[in-house]
């Protein structure tokens, strides 16, 4: 039996006609995703001239001295950014994840947050911030028990509005908020340990 020269070109079209059509297969924003809040984009980044990314946190920015909260910057963000959000935690707590900070509706034109942003239920520019884990307003620094280091993760979120959430929020509330805003996040991560 002689095969038609354009059987091999049907059956391609068929198959991707077939591969198109199927509910299963997840999309490619699907597959981009990091199982998060919101995906990270290779262009959206953070940075801190206090400690390099991976690096030792200074003790000016712990419970050992100033407990002031470190300069970052970032860049990238999408272009229909609204506001920022900003969660710091600590996964290696003994307790489960330690929040040290919740900072949100940072102005969708910032591109900063200065050293030692003041401990205010709401900031100058608008900002919030709510309750870290050692029940207080605004940025508390790196403070685990002494022994292994531990490990401070900074999570700068980009949402597509103003976030509809009252100062002295939870994580949880603030996750719950951004999860439907969020467009991108980028994340910096320091260590700290006490001796």
């Amino acid at each position: 039996m002689r095969k038609h020269p354009l059987s091999p070109l049907i059956l391609t079209c068929a198959a991707l006609f077939i591969c198109s059509c199927s509910p299963n297969l997840p999309s490619p924003i699907e597959q981009a995703g990091t199982g998060q809040v919101g995906r990270t984009m290779s262009t959206f980044t953070l940075a801190s001239p206090a400690f390099p990314s991976g690096g030792l946190i200074p003790n000016q920015y712990s419970c050992e001295d100033a407990d002031q909260s470190p300069e970052l910057s970032w860049s990238g963000a999408p272009a229909n950014t609204r506001s920022f959000a900003l969660i710091v935690t600590d996964p290696d707590s003994p307790s489960g994840t330690w929040t040290h900070w919740l900072i949100w509706n940072i102005p969708g034109d910032a591109t900063t947050l200065p050293t030692g942003t003041p401990k205010l239920a709401r900031l100058p520019n608008g900002a919030f911030q709510g309750r870290n884990d050692f029940h207080r307003l605004g940025y508390a620094g790196p403070c685990p028990p002494p022994g292994n280091a531990h490990r401070y993760f900074f999570t700068l979120y980009a949402a597509s509005a103003v976030l509809k959430l009252k100062p002295g929020a939870s994580r949880a509330d603030l996750e719950a908020a951004l999860n439907p805003l969020t467009l991108a996040h980028t994340q910096y991560q320091g260590t700290f340990q006490r001796h």
